[in-house]
């Protein structure tokens, strides 16, 4: 079945009553016209933007869109019985017709006045004909072959709303607004005979064959049916023009008070009428978007479905076992919908709208509360399901706002209105036969219980209290027998929405235009806790969980689950877009509904423990395959580990084993590998990872070694192919370059520190091991690298080259001034004071043939025999007197240079001895190093020559002033 709802067709199965497809309009305009092919193969929809577009409906597929000629909106469509042509009426007074086929437009047929609301082809396609019907009461005759009017059938006087063919195309009965239904004979185009109905009618359709014994109708004689403003089917005689059959027990009537007049009926109750084939029963639409099928042989109920709720106002769960909901909308009618199907029984008897709804604890028994001042006491059967009216209680003075019904048994109901009075009705004891009619319910007790409208009543689970909320703020506590006050709660600063009893605590809960929740302890009528959350009026409040939680909606559509130990809101549902007036949970607690302004029901289930077994589940399924990966990382099978750590979501566990491989011999290619094993999406994911692990330091190494693995194994063209691998790249570039910064700013550290090491090297290391010791005999001519270190003020280091024989004859003449490294200080410090008389030590660096002169630097003169570096200290001593003539301040300086030099021999030998351990055994490299080096000396030594020509002619000028000091220091003696 197609129903057209808004800006989409809903495709209904009968069955169920499920919508199992929806077809929307691309641009979301509003729907004006569709229609369905004969075999049921294409749907054409008709837009207000004047385009139309042909749908395979079964396949969800818009296969073609085109611009419609009309210059107005079109409001009729029909196809023909080849489903080849499609005509299309418009606003504009056109017709056109179209070849679905071959996709063009073949007719353009003008002549009409104001909107084409109706065209049908003749059921015989040979005669090519369309009829159609618009604003000027007319049915006109087009002939295809000529695209002309051939005919022109009037005698409405008001719109026609329907016709239909008969008898083979000979005979067409129509039906208008002018209330008669005309007979139209059309070989000769004229009418036969004018039938008054005495109503609107809306849908004309011929009597079934099917139905002709049911309606006591003679067969030989026209018969057709109609339907209209009375809201039921009725059979006519085409000949004689009488009604021969009416439909008993209509639901599609319209229920009004017994002061209504005839004039305040509505226009038009039933505003469509189909005959449906395939179901064999007659299809009807209401005036409140209800559609009901009747059976085509005796007109008895098969199903009603509702196709708009209007506003939701209350809602309660029915039936034994709790199957059904009883729904009040904003009319007079109560709906009982099958849960399981549903199916929608519409219950009609106020005559009024229907504000309140509450079931009694058996599930059968419905009491309802309307404008019309009544309520009623609805039965349901406990084997068909069928809700039929038992009782009608009167008494009230205005509108019954609220109705609540005893808990442990039958007994009483309760009622409130805006009179502000509360009344308690008696049950008829004979609910379960009364059969034969409709009782009168008797009133108990009245009282005048609040200064406001009453709002809300509940009844305590053990029948003695009753409790009402009114718009004055209050909640009254009530003696259910006599109806004496019992006490007032009062904490409200807005009017009382709705009052209920905790299920196993002396516990009310209440909720209020204020926006908060309270609950009052009825022992002593004080609030214990209250909840802060809504935003706006709280218009529902019921108790779940064995009272242990609650549930509250708002008039703004919001749903809240408050748990009462902690005063928390626990979650937040936010389904529905207007005021949230119905609120019902089943006695289980494993369902809820609720019911709101936006026409919507909604039936929400707790999942709570499904949850957690899903979520037990799947830790199991996730600790299982964490164990296959295990085993799979042991026993090396990297492919299937990769896989698995896919689908687990698990990018460091990818990265252990991509590092897993890497550690392997080949790792790279052991990778190139793997990665060509893996599929798009797989390889996809794996940079996603990437893009992780390239965030960090420590990973970026195998981060960048599989994107340089898949950048070698996949052409460009197909990468970018892959799911996400343009925002992968983009992930990658920014800490790419600041991973080759820091690498290039590690790089320059480790090569000055390379430099630093070599200078270093170079100083003492390799100097010390190119010098030769003179016992030790060499196949290579080397230097000796002499230090002569001057502690005297003018001292200063020279740098010079000498020949092998000058090394051996300064060494020989060195000997007899420094002492050896084993001998006392005593003799050391002797041999020093009778060697010179020169004033300063100084000291001599020969290294490279370079000379320098390093003045006021202290050093201290050290030999080593065992070593190949012959160091020269030469002390020149400025006095040469015996130590009886020292001063004390010369022999405290004296034993400082013993004990300094002491050390330096001390630290010379422990270089040497590292120098042999370091460079032992590269002594042919450094030989052939000293090869080299030998031919950089030579072509410094001139260089050198003349700067060490300089220096000893400072030095003999230096020798004459200390001569000339000693002289004058021997006179003063």
């Amino acid at each position: 079945m197609f129903c057209q709802c808004n800006e989409k067709i809903q495709i209904l199965e009968t069955e169920t009553g499920k919508v199992s497809q929806s077809i929307v309009q691309v641009d979301e305009e509003e729907i004006t016209c569709y229609t369905v092919s004969p075999d049921d193969q294409v749907l054409v929809i008709a837009a207000r933007n004047l385009l139309l577009r042909q749908w395979d409906w079964k396949e969800n597929q818009c296969t073609r869109t085109w611009k419609a000629i009309h210059m107005a909106p079109i409001a009729s469509m029909a196809f023909d019985s080849t489903s080849t042509l499609l005509a299309t009426g418009g606003s504009d007074s056109t017709i056109k017709i179209w070849d679905v086929i071959k996709q063009y437009c073949t007719h353009n047929l003008k002549g009409s006045q104001g909107v084409v609301s109706i065209v049908q082809y003749h059921p015989d396609i040979s005669k090519l004909q369309l009829f159609s019907a618009a604003d000027d009461y007319k049915i006109r005759i087009w002939d295809l072959q000529t695209s002309r009017c051939i005919a022109s059938l009037e005698s409405h006087f008001s719109a026609v709303t329907d016709f239909c063919f008969v008898d083979n195309g000979d005979t067409l009965l129509s039906c208008g607004r002018d209330s008669v239904v005309v007979v139209w004979d059309l070989t000769n185009n004229t009418a036969k005979k004018t039938i008054p109905v005495y109503e609107t009618v809306e849908g004309v359709m011929s009597l079934p064959s099917k139905m002709y014994n049911s309606v006591s109708a003679n067969e030989s004689d026209l018969h057709f049916i109609t339907a209209g403003s009375k809201g039921v089917l009725r059979v006519w005689n085409g000949r004689t023009g009488q009604c021969v059959y009416t439909q008993q027990n209509s639901i599609a009537v319209k229920c009004t008070g017994d002061d209504t007049s005839p004039d305040e009926q509505p226009s038009s109750n039933i505003t469509q009428l189909q005959m449906c084939e395939a179901l064999d029963a007659i299809t009807v639409v209401t005036f409140d978007h209800n559609i009901i099928l009747y059976k085509a042989q005796n007109f008895q109920l098969i199903k009603q479905f509702v196709g708009y709720n209007d506003e939701v106002l209350d809602i309660k769960f029915m039936g034994e076992k709790q199957t059904h909901i009883a729904v009040a909308t904003n009319s007079e009618q109560i709906r009982i919908f099958d849960l399981s199907t549903l199916n929608c029984q519409i219950l009609t008897g106020h005559s009024d709208i229907v504000l309140s709804l509450d079931v009694f604890k058996d599930g059968l028994h419905l009491v309802s509360s309307s404008k019309d001042c009544t309520i009623r006491l609805w039965r349901m059967d406990s084997l068909t399901g069928e809700v039929c009216c038992i009782a009608k209680g009167s008494g009230h003075t205005h509108s019954v706002g609220t109705v609540a019904t005893s808990r442990l048994s039958s007994k009483f109901i309760v009622s409130g209105s805006q009179d502000n009075t509360m009344k308690v009705w008696k049950m008829p004891t004979d609910t379960q036969t009364a059969d034969s009619g409709m009782v009168s319910l008797q009133v108990n007790l009245t009282e005048k219980a609040h200064d406001k409208d009453i709002n809300s009543l509940a009844v305590s689970p053990n029948d003695k209290l009753i409790a009402s909320g009114s718009q004055d703020r209050s909640v009254k506590l009530w003696n259910a027998d006599t109806a004496s006050l019992q006490g007032v709660f009062r904490g409200h600063r807005r009017g009382i929405w709705c009052v209920q009893f905790s299920p196993v605590d002396q516990v009310l809960a209440t909720s209020s235009g204020d926006g908060t929740i309270k609950l009052w302890a009825l022992t002593d009528f004080s609030c214990i806790k209250s909840f802060e959350g809504h935003d706006c009026s709280v218009l529902k409040v019921t108790f779940i969980s064995r009272g242990m939680q609650l549930l509250s909606s708002g008039s703004d559509g919001i749903v809240k689950l408050w748990t009462i130990k902690n005063n928390e809101c626990v979650n937040t549902f936010d389904e529905h877009e207007d005021k949230c007036w119905a609120l019902v949970a089943k006695a289980t607690g494993d369902y809820i509904v609720t019911g709101a302004a936006d026409s919507s029901i909604i039936l929400w289930q707790d999942v709570t423990e499904i949850e957690k077994e899903e979520e037990a589940s799947k830790q199991e399924h996730i600790i299982l395959q964490e164990q296959e990966l295990s085993n799979l990382l042991q026993q090396k099978k990297f492919l299937k580990a990769i896989g698995l750590a896919i689908t687990l979501n698990q990018p460091f566990k990818l990265l252990q084993i991509i590092k897993d491989i890497l550690n392997e011999p080949g790792g790279v290619s052991d990778l190139d590998k793997t990665i060509g094993k893996l599929r798009e999406d797989q390889i996809a994911s794996v940079l996603d990872f990437a893009v992780q692990w390239n965030t960090n330091s420590k990973h970026c190494h195998q981060a960048q070694t599989v994107l340089k693995v898949v950048l070698q194994k996949i052409h460009p063209e197909d990468l970018v192919k892959y799911p996400n691998v343009k925002e992968c790249l983009e992930g990658f570039l920014p800490y790419t370059e600041r991973h080759f910064q820091r690498m290039d700013r590690l790089l320059q550290q480790s090569m000055f520190v390379e430099y630093t090491w070599q200078k270093m090297r170079l100083v003492s290391g390799e100097n010390t091991s190119l010098e030769l010791s003179s016992q030790e005999p060499m196949d290579v001519q080397t230097k000796e690298t002499f230090f002569t270190v001057d502690k005297a003020p003018d001292r200063k280091l020279r740098i010079g080259h000498h020949s092998e024989s000058e090394s051996e004859s300064e060494s020989e003449e060195d000997e007899s001034k420094v002492p050896e490294s084993n001998m006392p200080v005593e003799s050391d410090s002797e041999s020093s004071n009778e060697s010179g008389e020169e004033s300063a030590e100084k000291i001599k660096v020969i290294q490279s043939g370079t000379e320098m002169e390093i003045p006021e630097h202290s050093s201290e003169k050290c030999s080593q025999s065992e070593s190949r570096t012959n160091i020269n200290i030469d002390v020149d001593q400025s006095e040469s007197d015996s130590d009886s003539e020292c001063s004390i301040k010369e022999k405290t300086k004296r034993n400082r240079r013993v004990k300094a030099r002491q050390a330096t021999q001390h630290q010379t030998k422990m270089t040497e001895v590292a120098g042999k351990e370091n460079f032992g055994s590269n002594k042919e490299k450094e030989l052939k190093a000293v090869k080299q080096k030998q031919k950089t000396d030579r072509d410094t030594k001139k260089a050198v020559t003349s700067t060490t020509a300089a220096v000893r002619k400072r030095k003999g000028a230096d020798d004459k002033v200390s001569k000339k000091k000693s002289q004058k220091m021997k006179k003063v003696k």
